[in-house]
C-alpha cells in the first residue's frame, strides 16, 4: 500500500503531545498533587468528558458558548466539558441523597476549550480541582483550610518562594454599591483583576470606557492599591468610613480567613491579603484566591479559586454552597519547563537494566522478577547487543543501573552492577543489589 505523504502526523494546535522524559515528569506533578489532596481527605472523582450540551450551555454565555467543542451523535446534542466545576454541580445534584456533606472532592481531568491558539494557551489541557461542598450551609472556617491545601501542594512540588493573595468579593461588591455601582459590580470587577497584566492606568482607561467618574475610578484604584502586612490591611479595611452591610461581612470573613489560615499552619511569608484581586468570573461571591511563584513572575497564576453561594442551582432547589481551587496543570507544565524552572532527567521508570551474558534468560529473568518484587522498577534487555550499545541506551533513558547476568557471576551466586553515574562497578550478591539501587532511587526521588 503507497504511503499518503499529503497526511501530516502533527498533532493539532493547543493540543500537547510528549516526549517520554517530558511526559514522566508531567505525571509525577499530577501525582504530586493528587497525594497532596487525598493527604487532607478530599475524595476521587471522574465524570464523563462528554455531557449533554443543556447541561454544560446552562449558565455559560458569551466567550464560553463560543469556545465550546459542541457535536450531534443521532439525536443527542453533546458537548465537550470545558470545565471540572459545572460536572461536578450535576453530579451533586444527581447523588445528592447518596452523597455525605460537606462533599470534599477531587477531580484531575482534561477539559477542552476552543480557544485562540497561543504559547501556553491549550485547547485540551489537564485541571486539578477540589471543592468543598456544603448542603445549605457551609462554615467560612473551610475557606482557610484551602490556603494551607495550597500551601502544601506547592511545597510539596518544590517551591519555597510563593505567595498566595487573598481577598473577598463582598468587600469589592459592598465598596461598589456604596459607590452606586453595583449594576456595573461585574465588568468593575473583570477590568480590575487585569491589573497586573495590563498596569493601573489601562485598568483606569477601561473604568472610564464603562462610564465611570473620574472620582469613582480614584476611589476604586485607591482601595485596591491599600498595602502592608495582612493585619494592617484588615486594620485599614475597619477604619474605612464605608457603611455599608456586605463591605462589613466581607471585611469580617477576611479578618476570620485570615486568623485560621494561620493556625492551619500556614506562615504569613507564603500568604497576604491583596485587594486587587477580584477573579472576574461572576460565581465567586466570598473568599477569593491566586497563588504566584515569587521567583518567576511570568509564569502568572500557577493557582487559583474561591468561595461559590450555590453550585448547583440551576440543577436543583438545594442550595449547595462551595469553596475550591483549580490548578491547570498543563499550562503550569508547560511554564515551568519553557522557562527551565524544572527539567526532566529521565526518560523511563527503569531503575536498572537486567543484561544477560548468557545463553540460558531464565536466571535474568528470574532475577528481573525478584527485583519487581522488592517494588524496583526493572526491564530486561534480550537483544544482541555489544556494551557500547547497551551503555549508550541506558544513558538515553536515565537508567541509573545495569546488572550484568554471566555465566560465572551466576554461579557464584553473584551479580555484576553497574553505576552508570559514577561508572564504578562491583559483584554484589541480590539483597547488595537491592540495598544499593534502593539507595540511590531515594536519594534521586
Amino acid at each position: 500500500m503507497a504511503k499518503n505523504t499529503n497526511i501530516s502526523t502533527k498533532a493539532l494546535a493547543g493540543f500537547m503531545e510528549l516526549l517520554p522524559a517530558d511526559q514522566i515528569l508531567f505525571n509525577q506533578l499530577r501525582d504530586s498533587i493528587r497525594q497532596s489532596y487525598e493527604r487532607y481527605g478530599f475524595i476521587p472523582l471522574e465524570t464523563p468528558i462528554i455531557e449533554r450540551s443543556e447541561v454544560l450551555l446552562a449558565k455559560a454565555g458569551g466567550e464560553t458558548e463560543k469556545q465550546i467543542y459542541r457535536f450531534q451523535k443521532g439525536d443527542n446534542d453533546l458537548s465537550l466539558r470545558f470545565d471540572l466545576t459545572v460536572p461536578l454541580a450535576r453530579y451533586v445534584s444527581e447523588h445528592m441523597n447518596d452523597l455525605t456533606f460537606p462533599f470534599r472532592r477531587y477531580a484531575i481531568g482534561k477539559v477542552f476549550r476552543g480557544e485562540r491558539n497561543q504559547a501556553g494557551r491549550f485547547r485540551e489541557f489537564y485541571q486539578c480541582d477540589i471543592d468543598i461542598i456544603g448542603n445549605e450551609k457551609l462554615a467560612v472556617v473551610n475557606d482557610a483550610e484551602i490556603p494551607s491545601i495550597i500551601y502544601t501542594t506547592f511545597k510539596q512540588l518544590g517551591f519555597d518562594q510563593f505567595t498566595i493573595r487573598i481577598n473577598n468579593r463582598k468587600i469589592l461588591n459592598g465598596l461598589f454599591d456604596w459607590l452606586g455601582l453595583a449594576a456595573q459590580a461585574g465588568d468593575i470587577l473583570r477590568e480590575i483583576d487585569k491589573i497586573d497584566k495590563i498596569g493601573a492606568e489601562k485598568v483606569r482607561e477601561s473604568l472610564t470606557a464603562l462610564g465611570l467618574a473620574d472620582s469613582a475610578i480614584d476611589r476604586i484604584l485607591q482601595f485596591i492599591n491599600i498595602k502592608g502586612d495582612n493585619e494592617t490591611v484588615i486594620a485599614q479595611l475597619q477604619e474605612l468610613d464605608i457603611d455599608h452591610p456586605q463591605f462589613k461581612t466581607g471585611v469580617d470573613e477576611l479578618a476570620e480567613v485570615t486568623k485560621y489560615i494561620i493556625y492551619f499552619g500556614v506562615p504569613t511569608t507564603n500568604f497576604k491579603l491583596d485587594l486587587s484581586i477580584a477573579r472576574g468570573l461572576d460565581y465567586y461571591t466570598g473568599t477569593v484566591y491566586e497563588t504566584i511563584l515569587d521567583q518567576h513572575p511570568g509564569v502568572g497564576s500557577v493557582c487559583s479559586g474561591g468561595r461559590y453561594d450555590n453550585l448547583a442551582e440551576y440543577y436543583t432547589d438545594r442550595k449547595l454552597p462551595g469553596v475550591g481551587i483549580s490548578i491547570g496543570l498543563t499550562r503550569l507544565f508547560y511554564k515551568l519547563t519553557t522557562e527551565n524552572i524544572i527539567k526532566s532527567d529521565t526518560a523511563t521508570p527503569t531503575r536498572v537494566l537486567v543484561y544477560p551474558m548468557m545463553e540460558d534468560l531464565k536466571p535474568p529473568l528470574e532475577l528481573a522478577a525478584k527485583l519487581r518484587e522488592h517494588g524496583i522498577n526493572t526491564e530486561v534487555y534480550t537483544e544482541k547487543a555489544k556494551m557500547k550499545k547497551i551503555f549508550n541506551y541506558v544513558e538515553k533513558l536515565g537508567i541509573p543501573f545495569i546488572a550484568i547476568v554471566g555465566e560465572d557471576e551466576f554461579k557464584e551466586g553473584n551479580y555484576s552492577l553497574k553505576d552508570i553515574r559514577s561508572r564504578e562497578q562491583k559483584k554484589v550478591t541480590f539483597d547488595q543489589l537491592v540495598a544499593d539501587v534502593s539507595a540511590q532511587c531515594k536519594r534521586t526521588m
